[in-house]
C-alpha cells in the first residue's frame, strides 16, 4: 500500500459560490485557473451548485451527437461543454468541488492519477466524517464502458460508497496549473441523465438499471439527508485535514470577476458548445 504523503501546512483560498448557471460555473473555474497561472491568485478550493440543472459534456464529447437538446428543454435543463475530459454529467441536486493549483504544488504534482489519489483523500476524509463508509476505487486494469454517462462506473481512485461510485471527477492541466472538479450527487435519482441521451427505449432502460446499480447518492450512502451546506462544511474540513491546508474563506478578485464576464460568453457560444 502506498504510504500517505506528509505535507507542510499551506494556505489555500476557500470559495463557496453557491448556485449558478452552467456557463458561469465553467467560466469561474477557468478564470481562477488563469489568475493562478499568472500569479494573481492563490491555490483555491471551490464549492458550487447548479441552477438551473445543467448537463455538462466532456471536452471531447459530441454535444449534438449524444445529448437530446429537445429533451433537455422539456425537463428545464441547460447544457455546457466542460474544459475537462470525461463523460456527460447531469448536475442536479448535487455539490460540485473544484481544486485549482499550480502543478508544482505538492498536493497536485506528478501525473494525473497521482493527483487524483491525493485529492481523493480529502473527499474520503470529509465524507467519512458524515458517517459514510467511503473508499477510493482500486486502480483499474482497464476502464470499460461505452456509454455517454459519467456515473456508469468508477475510474481510477474515484470515491465509492456501498461498492458504488459516489463522486465523479475530471482533470485538466493548462499553463502550469491543475484544475480538477467533481460532482457529488446529494440525493435524487442518479440515473436521470439517461432521459436526455440519444438512446433507444431498450438501451435507455438497460443503462438506467446499470447506473442505479453502479452509482449512489450521498443520502443513500449516509442513510440520511445531508444538505448542501453540511456537505460543504464536511468536505472543507476533510480537505484541510487530509492535505494539511489552512483554508481561508474569500471571494473572487476584481480581475477574476472581469475574466468571468468574458469567459461566460465563450461557454454560452455555439462555437464552443458544438465544437465537437
Amino acid at each position: 500500500m502506498e504510504k500517505r504523503p506528509v505535507f507542510e501546512l499551506s494556505a489555500w483560498r476557500l470559495l463557496d459560490t453557491g448556485l449558478l448557471d452552467g456557463a458561469s460555473n465553467m467560466a469561474i473555474d477557468e478564470a481562477i485557473l488563469t489568475a493562478v497561472a499568472e500569479g494573481h491568485s492563490p491555490p483555491t478550493l471551490r464549492f458550487y451548485g447548479w441552477q438551473p440543472p445543467c448537463v455538462s459534456v466532456g471536452y471531447m464529447q459530441s454535444m449534438r451527437g449524444e445529448i437530446d437538446l429537445e429533451a433537455c428543454r422539456r425537463y428545464g435543463y441547460t447544457w455546457v461543454r466542460r474544459p475537462t475530459g470525461g463523460r456527460a454529467v447531469l448536475h442536479i441536486d448535487e455539490l460540485t468541488y473544484s481544486v485549482i493549483a499550480p502543478s508544482t504544488e505538492p498536493r497536485v504534482s506528478g501525473n494525473v492519477l497521482t493527483a487524483y489519489r491525493r485529492l481523493s483523500q480529502g473527499l474520503v476524509e470529509g465524507l467519512n466524517a458524515l458517517g459514510c463508509a467511503i473508499y477510493q476505487a482500486e486502480m483499474q486494469t482497464a476502464i470499460k464502458g461505452d456509454s455517454a454517462a459519467c456515473f456508469d462506473l468508477p475510474s481510477h481512485y474515484e470515491v465509492t460508497a456501498l461498492g458504488r461510485k459516489l463522486v465523479g471527477s475530471a482533470q485538466m492541466r493548462r499553463r502550469g496549473v491543475v484544475l480538477q472538479h467533481g460532482a457529488l450527487p446529494l440525493h435524487g435519482d442518479v440515473a436521470r441523465l439517461v432521459d436526455i441521451l440519444y438512446l433507444s427505449s431498450e438501451a435507455r432502460q438497460a443503462l438506467r438499471a446499470k447506473i442505479r446499480e453502479r452509482a449512489v447518492t450521498l443520502e443513500e450512502a449516509a442513510g440520511r439527508h445531508i444538505s448542501f451546506e453540511q456537505a460543504v462544511a464536511a468536505l472543507s474540513e476533510g480537505f484541510a485535514r487530509a492535505l494539511a491546508l489552512r483554508l481561508e474563506p474569500g471571494g473572487l478578485t476584481e480581475r477574476e470577476r472581469a475574466s468571468v464576464a468574458a469567459l461566460r460568453e465563450k461557454y454560452l457560444s455555439d462555437a464552443w458548445t458544438f465544437s465537437k
